[in-house]
């Protein structure tokens, strides 16, 4: 009995060792009871980056305040963002973006209930880094400084520049996941962000021919500029379209009106996390942090690229 004990705990051991030496490649996380590859789990990590620039713009716009007082447990111990203010907002659409602010903060606890994730990064969320948004759509200075937070027009030109970007980042993002867990994760904020994507745009498309004081342009002009300027800054080709398009760019090539942004099926484009860094970033370069994030995005990806030394000009 005692050699068959030991023998049963040494096929027992043998086993184990087996098992460990399978499974060197693909790191497996556990968290929520799934098993998630380290590979899933680096493309679910990296939009917390946007969730958090998301969570903060909309919590403030509405509130006045963000996640330390929301839900401080999910910052977990990052620092406050810069600049964000409550916006001057009338009460239907200061009711939008409170819902979209708590959306937001769902979207956080979604994804560090099935990954560990990592602290709230140094977001500048300041007029003045919107303004240098603004000035580099036009490239020139606009005078008086674009504000964000000045009316109902001004934050919903700014949050034009923000969902649809985690939103092409989704799209991408999915065909490379492997456990269905996170396909499944990823495939529900996808349709949130879209929501989210499509109300913003909806408003903006009713003001299309509005102009935006006191700069004399129109809504569908400043959206085609900033869908330009992400292009520009993503370097990947055409995936971003204001609210108006030539006829021929819309949908079958028949209508002007671009209420959804799509390529020529109507499917949505997307990006890589590279092409994202680049747009939040400002300046065209995933390895020098800038823009929204002073000292860069935070996750596996988003460091493996700060790592890399910009080539010198």
């Amino acid at each position: 009995m005692a050699e068959c004990g030991m023998s049963i705990t040494a096929i027992a051991v043998s086993f184990l060792i087996t098992l460990q030496l399978l499974t060197p490649c693909t790191a497996i996380h556990r968290r929520a009871d799934h098993l998630i590859p380290q590979s899933d789990v680096d493309l679910l990590e990296f939009p917390l980056n946007l969730e958090y620039l998301e969570a903060e713009f909309f919590l403030f716009g509405s509130l006045g305040y963000g996640l330390d007082k929301v839900a401080p447990y999910l910052t977990m111990g990052g620092p406050s963002p810069i600049g964000a203010k409550m916006a001057n907002l009338g009460p239907f659409i200061k009711d939008i973006i409170m819902q979209f602010a708590y959306q937001e903060v769902g979207h956080l606890r979604a994804i560090k209930d099935t990954v560990k994730g990592f602290p709230r990064p140094l977001l500048n969320l300041s007029s003045e880094s919107f303004a240098k948004v603004m000035d580099r759509t036009f490239d020139s200075k606009l005078k008086p400084p674009f504000d964000p937070y000045a009316n109902d027009l001004n934050f919903l030109l700014a949050s034009y520049i923000v969902p649809y970007v985690g939103l092409t980042g989704y799209v991408g993002a999915n065909p490379k996941l492997k456990s269905a867990a996170s396909k499944r994760l990823v495939a529900g904020l996808l349709g949130v962000e879209s929501g989210q994507d499509a109300v913003i745009r909806t408003l903006l498309y009713e003001r299309a021919t509005k102009r935006v004081e006191p700069y004399g342009v129109t809504v569908a002009e400043f959206t085609q500029r900033i869908s330009e300027l992400r292009n520009k800054l993503g370097r990947a080709g055409m995936k971003d379209e204001g609210i108006v398009v030539p006829k021929d760019k819309g949908g079958e090539g028949k209508i002007s009106g671009n209420v959804l942004a799509g390529n020529e099926y109507s499917i949505s484009y997307a990006r890589t996390p590279e092409e994202i860094l680049r747009i939040v970033y400002g300046g065209g370069n995933e390895h020098v942090p800038g823009g929204f994030y002073p000292k860069g995005a935070d996750g596996n990806i988003a460091k493996s690229n700060l790592a890399i030394m910009a080539p010198s000009k």
